[in-house]
């Protein structure tokens, strides 16, 4: 019998799972290697069957019902003969009582490496396949790996590299080395299952045997039918299109709007109209008559103009009366900043839920309710709580904490990092982060995409627009809510789902999200991805202006899997040419305090032709211009031998200096079209991570500290790999 009819009977007659053997046909189907075996119905047939096996033999309970069969007893290894497994075959029936359904006789199968493999049902991602280190360690040590159906072949093969028992894998005390084919094949299989029969939540392999000569062999295996399969509602799709006319409103009113400081009817107002936003802004309030010299409107239904985005700050009790209003006016948009909804528990939820319904049949995108605003620096549109004001740009943003995403708009204006659009989504009634993706997609000014996240509405869409976004563009995800303490804050804070963080970390990997773990690194990606060259590997080579500075690096590119090449004879006679006899003659290269500047441009542009390297870390270059300041100053105040002008005149050229070695690394990264991180021997307050360049392509990236230059080296290059497979 095939597994589509297997299944289908199984279903008709109402249970749960398969036994074992019809398990293991189903497997079989799909191409994963089970062990031979016999059924037998009785006692005397399980002898005889064993006879024609060969002893040893196994023995085990059969039965629809006998789903844990070791722990309780009813599997026998190693029966010797024919008496043994009488009294094996007594015990289990004993055991097993009225589920016992007959008896499954295996051959012994020797073999010291036990694996795992199987695929269960996430509530948000969908079939989930796992493999790691089996047999009774399983739950002990807990070595598995994660990754979606369905998976290719690349994923299947990572994720035999992904375990820390992976040694297991290779020749192992006088066992030979799995064949990793075969367990592609297994893991592959076990996807196709997952994708064709969504009716099977559940599929245990435990133990995957390895056998000496390096076969795979399923012995145990499980298939559950449904068993407590979540289904949820979610959110139709929003139009890519009608994504971008979010951040292009030709005309905004701001409903609730306030003549009072503070509030957030007149922070967004001020802020929009201060940042320079040129099209037509209404204010709608039934107690004011004017606002900062503006006319109020007591209801859109008075404003005499088309109106293309409602910026909504009233309580959230009112809002449902306000979707027809918004209908007969045609304003298709809705940016709800008030509160008051998912967030608050299961109250607010059903009033989410009821308005995002009503908003839908009026043709109504809400983003939000509870974000804190948005902007598009492309049409000098900035509605935020926070007065900051970024350049345009290439990164888009979406931050499910409205706190986060402020912050990473100050560090964006502060660094000099440009903007291509950002939105707090909230509690995402309406707009999700699968839809802000998918828009992004299809944006052609959109180069880099970060998201802060504590959750997502639909996990598997999530998945599948990652997966495609990600070979386009790069994706910079910092998620929150990932212990239980933050998973329960998140709760609170967003009213949405909880994800499983492995399953979760597993996605990133397999979609080449490029996840990190702190803010500041989120902000240090947002500088280099968008302003610097992809490295094509990982062999990194280090200027640095003291040798302390450049080990400490070294040590950090191992730790964060970059190589440190030895330099080549050709190259280092060529540096030999231009730095004294004493310098190191190795890699990290210390420039023994030479600040000769044609010096200092000739190694990096040597270090950046050598086909040995992929990206130069700089160390200490950039910043002694404020120890320059700083000397002159005390010189200034202290020997009045020297003229005011004298000592200007030496700080500027030392700042020019600066600006021309930033010129001819961004030029640099043309030419070779290879990164280079820059880390600043000290940073003023006026002094930035990305540094421009006219009418160059690439820009200077100086960090303060070198672990965030070589993490985000790594974080690129973990990228790159993604791209290239």
């Amino acid at each position: 019998m095939d597994a589509e009819k297997l299944l289908k009977e199984t279903m008709k007659k109402g249970e749960t799972s398969l036994d074992e053997r019809e398990s293991k046909q189903v497997l079989k189907e799909y191409g994963v290697p089970v062990i031979s075996e016999t059924v037998a119905i009785n006692e005397d047939e399980a002898v005889k069957a064993a006879g024609k096996i060969g002893f040893p033999v196994v023995l085990k309970g059969l039965g629809r019902k006998l789903l844990h069969k070791t722990e309780h007893g009813m599997v026998y290894l190693n029966l010797a003969d024919s008496g043994k497994i009488r009294s094996a075959a007594q015990s289990i029936t004993k055991k097993a009582g009225d589920e016992l359904e007959g008896f499954l006789v295996q051959p012994q199968i020797k073999g010291k490496r036990e694996f795992v493999a199987g695929l269960f049902r996430d509530e948000q991602f969908g079939p989930v396949v796992l493999f790691g280190l089996g047999g009774v360690f399983t739950e002990a040590l807990s070595d598995v790996t994660f990754r979606l159906a369905p998976l290719t072949e690349t994923d299947a093969g990572e994720m035999l590299d992904e375990i820390k028992a992976k040694p297991l894998l290779e020749n192992f005390r006088g066992e030979k080395a799995v064949d990793r084919d075969q367990l592609i094949r297994t893991l592959m299989g076990i996807s196709r299952i997952g994708v064709e029969h969504p009716e099977i939540s559940e599929i245990d392999i435990n133990p995957l045997l390895i056998t000496p000569d390096g076969k795979v062999c399923a012995v145990d295996a499980l298939v559950v039918i449904n068993k407590g399969t979540i289904q949820n509602e979610f959110s139709p799709p929003v139009d890519p299109a009608a994504i971008r006319s979010l951040f292009y409103p030709e005309s905004i009113v701001f409903i609730g709007a306030s003549a009072k400081l503070g509030k957030w009817g007149h922070t967004l107002f001020i802020i929009t109209v201060h940042g320079g936003y040129k099209g037509e802004i209404y204010l709608v309030n039934p107690k004011n008559d004017l606002i900062a010299g503006r006319k109020v409107y007591r209801s859109v239904a008075e404003i005499p103009h088309k109106v293309d985005l409602a910026v909504v700050t009233i309580p959230a009790e009112m809002i449902i009366d306000l979707i027809p209003q918004l209908k007969e006016k045609g304003i298709k948009s809705m940016l709800l900043i008030t509160s008051g909804f998912g967030e608050t528990g299961e109250k607010g939820k059903e009033i989410e839920k009821n308005l995002a319904i009503k908003a839908r049949e009026s043709g109504i995108l809400i983003m939000g309710p509870n974000p804190k605003g948005q902007c598009n620096p492309h049409i000098n549109l900035y509605c935020t709580a926070t007065h900051v004001l970024p350049r345009p740009g290439s990164v888009s943003i979406v931050s499910q904490s409205g706190n986060m995403g402020a912050q990473l708009l100050a560090f964006a204006e502060q660094q000099g990092i440009g903007i291509r659009a950002y939105c707090g989504s909230g509690n995402e009634a309406v707009v999700t982060v699968e839809d802000y993706m998918e828009g992004f997609e299809e944006d052609n000014l959109t180069q880099t995409i970060m998201l802060y996240i504590e959750s997502v509405k639909n996990g598997r869409r999530f998945f599948e627009s990652a997966r495609r976004l990600g070979r386009q563009k790069p994706i910079v995800l910092l998620k929150g809510g990932q212990s239980k303490s933050g998973n329960k804050a998140a709760l609170s804070h967003t009213g949405a789902l909880t994800i499983d963080s492995r399953v979760f970390n597993a996605m990133c990997r397999q979609t080449g999200i490029v996840k990190v773990e702190r803010p500041m690194d989120l902000l240090d990606l947002s500088a280099a991805f968008s302003s610097l060259p992809l490295p094509k590997g990982n062999r990194t080579a280090i200027i640095t202006l003291g040798g302390g500075w450049g080990v400490v690096t070294a040590d950090l590119c191992a730790e964060y899997g970059l190589a440190v090449p030895d330099l080549t004879d050709e190259l280092s006679g060529a540096i030999d040419k231009m730095l004294p006899s004493f310098w190191s003659r190795s890699n990290p290269i210390d420039l023994v305090g030479i600040n000769d500047e044609s010096i200092l441009i000739a190694i990096t542009e040597e270090l950046l032709k050598w086909n040995g390297c992929d990206a130069v870390i700089i160390l200490g270059i950039l910043g002694f211009k404020i120890v320059q300041e700083r000397r002159m100053h005390s010189i200034l105040n202290v020997d009045p031998t020297y003229s005011p002008a004298y000592l200007e005149s030496a700080c500027k050229r030392s700042a020019e200096f600066e600006e021309r070695y930033v010129e001819n690394i961004a030029k640099f990264m043309e030419k070779y079209n290879k990164p280079v991180f820059g880390v600043s021997f000290l940073k003023g307050h006026k002094d930035q991570i990305v540094y421009g360049v006219n009418d160059c392509k690439y820009k200077g990236i100086f960090y303060q500290t070198p672990e965030q230059a070589v993490k985000a080296l790594a974080k690129m290059y973990q990228y790159c790999r993604f791209i290239d497979r």
